[in-house]
């Protein structure tokens, strides 16, 4: 049954800053006290594709400067060298940020696009999103679990040619808001990620053959008005698992998805069904 979603909080600045630091803090002592085996990057190459994906470098984006955009590629490059050949062993979790480490002008990263409470600004390291929106669509392709996923609070952008479920991505944000997969499966799996002249491409491979097949689908998308004002964008992911000779295993929960949107319903070229 649909929840109401509350009012945002408006916080000041420094009550931003302080909670930044205070997530960041955590987050640290979690990655070195917190009992987990993280995976790293491997020296062989496991051959068995289980999922790949791409998505385009360019997009035409409302009110959206060209030279972030290909700033962001410069982003990309950089975030992909250190999570490419990752190995994930059973019993091992993948952390995004981990592997990553902080986006600096030090290493090379430079002012790309971030959405900051419903609304387009630039930062060091802007446009990683489009790495782990990828990283995420590729993973519930494949019999790995995400442990820890986050999904932007607010829809900034109307559909245009959209070829994936609304809310199949997963927003990051140097180092607490993170994504997290783990291996609870007897397989051994590896990312091969890269950036072409025009998509950001990425494949999941394994030690073995794949046995399961995944069909990621949407239901109950809708909108709603809420009483406070803005109207919400609400649906379900589930996905259809297939065995490798196309037989009908299971049809499983996913994610549950809310937002907030900052354009009108029904907008051309928007989500043109819906109900609320």
């Amino acid at each position: 049954m649909y929840k109401p979603i509350p009012k945002p909080k408006k916080r000041s600045s420094l009550r931003l800053k302080l909670g930044k630091a205070y997530f960041s803090i955590r987050r640290r002592f979690f990655w070195m006290f917190g009992g987990i085996k993280f995976a790293q990057k491997g020296k062989q190459e496991l051959t068995h594709e289980q999922f790949s994906h791409e998505t385009p470098l360019l997009r035409k984006l409302k009110d959206v400067e060209m030279y972030l955009q290909y700033n962001k590629i410069t982003n990309l490059k950089l975030a992909t060298q250190k999570i490419n050949n990752v190995i994930i062993y059973p019993g091992e979790t993948f952390s995004y940020w981990k592997l990553i480490g902080k986006p600096t002008k030090r290493k090379g990263y430079v002012s790309g696009m971030i959405l900051k409470s419903g609304t387009v600004t630039e930062g060091i390291g802007g446009g990683l999103c489009q790495l782990s929106n990828l990283l995420y669509w590729m993973t519930i392709h494949t019999p790995l679990t995400v442990v820890e996923r986050y999904r932007h609070g607010f829809d900034v952008f109307p559909d245009s040619n959209r070829t994936q479920p609304f809310g199949s991505g997963a927003t990051c944000s140097y180092n607490y808001v993170d994504l997290m997969i783990k291996n609870n499966t007897k397989q051994a799996f590896q990312l091969f990620v890269e950036v072409t002249e025009t998509h950001l491409k990425g494949t999941w491979k394994s030690d073995m053959p794949p046995q399961y097949f995944y069909e990621v689908y949407e239901k109950e998308h809708f909108f709603k008005s809420e009483l406070w004002g803005l109207n919400t964008r609400n649906n379900v992911i589930h996905r259809k698992v297939f065995d490798k000779d196309n037989n009908f295993v299971n049809d499983e929960f996913v994610v549950e998805n809310h937002a907030l949107m900052m354009y009108p319903p029904f907008l051309p070229g928007s989500v043109e069904s819906g109900k609320g």
